[in-house]
């Protein structure tokens, strides 16, 4: 008897030890996934939906006095930022389908169009959605490259740190709260309006961009399977949806919490959750699934989505401690050294059929 009972015993322990850890089984569950009671919506329901996580929004908010700080808490974003509108040129202002065929008529404006080019402002004439700006470090540069700018944020005190440094700066297109026009001179291009709103609201009013943009922010939403259709929404026919966030891996972890948070606090302690950090594969997979694949987004002119049932591209975005600088990672799509680069922060883009 007592040999079947320790032979009872050790199979309790066997399957026990063999059972998955809950904690595993949610690294190993897409946080895209969308439940089926809300894949289908009334235009009631999607007017209403709220994707907003209320404890991130007040997290941000005890930080917002530290957003223009370039050597404070934001200080990684801050050296971000340059790579990530390099990421956004590459793919807006080197698209080929991006103007129309040149004539002999159009020559003045082909011109005018080479003219804003040498000077950098190749978003001119495109109106661009900064989700989740923050105090305005992607917002400024986007205007100051010709954008007709439209910057929103959950929190009222990031939208408030965000106007008053827009205030301060006489060549900034900025047009304040209370709707006044840029103060600039009208030979510079652009525009930038601070909402504080959210990306839902905007969604319902029937808004629509030539390029959407949503830095560091899905990492930090609920529902972020349904905040992605959102911004894929208001991406204009012929359209730029960008975003940058971190993957779920070992090596962001250690990376993005042990150590820029508990070790060297180089972000505040509890500003990022592993478990809702999203792989590349699987932002991929969801614009193909539940975003209308590629009956609704191009396919990438490098091939870069040659994989079934995946839509955009996704590149690895990487610090370099050495030189203080972050860096936008080479390689070809499936290959070892591009994976490599995607195991923590990423870029992702995708352009809207026109």
């Amino acid at each position: 008897m007592s040999s079947c009972r320790t032979a009872r015993a050790a199979t309790r322990l066997a399957s026990t030890a063999l059972r998955p850890r809950p904690a595993l089984l949610a690294t190993r569950t897409s946080r895209l996934a969308t439940p089926s009671s809300t894949r289908r919506h009334s235009t009631q329901q999607q007017t209403t939906l709220n994707t907003i996580n209320q404890d991130e929004i007040d997290h941000f908010s005890r930080l917002s006095q530290h957003w223009w700080d370039e050597t404070g808490e934001f200080a990684l974003l801050h050296r971000m930022n340059p790579e990530r509108v390099e990421y956004l040129r590459q793919k807006v202002a080197m698209d080929p389908h991006a103007e129309p065929e040149w004539t002999f008529a159009d020559r003045s404006n082909d011109k005018r169009r080479d003219e804003a080019r040498g000077s950098g402002r190749w978003l001119e004439g495109k109106r661009c959605l900064d989700v989740g700006c923050g105090g305005g470090l992607l917002a400024e540069t986007l205007a100051r490259l010709g954008g007709d700018v439209v910057a929103i944020d959950a929190s009222a005190h990031n939208i408030a740190i965000a106007r008053t440094h827009a205030s301060c700066d006489p060549l900034l297109p900025f047009v304040d709260e209370h709707g006044a026009g840029p103060s600039t001179p009208a030979s510079i291009p652009g525009r930038l309006e601070y909402r504080h709103t959210s990306a839902e609201a905007l969604h319902a009013a029937g808004e629509k961009f030539d390029v959407v943009c949503s830095m560091e922010v899905l990492e930090h939403v609920d529902q972020p399977g349904e905040f992605l259709k959102c911004l894929g929404d208001m991406v204009k026919p012929g359209g730029h949806l960008a975003m940058s966030t971190i993957s779920r891996t070992p090596l962001a972890q250690l990376l993005t919490i042990t150590m820029a948070e508990d070790i060297l606090r180089f972000v505040t302690p509890g500003t990022h959750h592993y478990h809702k950090y999203v792989r590349p594969e699987e932002l991929r997979r969801f614009v193909a699934k539940e975003m209308g694949g590629h009956a609704v987004w191009e396919a990438n002119e490098d091939a870069s989505d040659i994989r079934v049932g995946e839509v955009g591209e996704t590149r690895g975005i990487i610090y370099d401690p050495l030189g203080g600088r972050w860096r936008l990672w080479p390689g070809v799509e499936g290959t070892w050294a591009k994976g490599m680069g995607e195991l923590c922060n990423y870029m992702y883009h995708a352009k809207k059929r026109a």
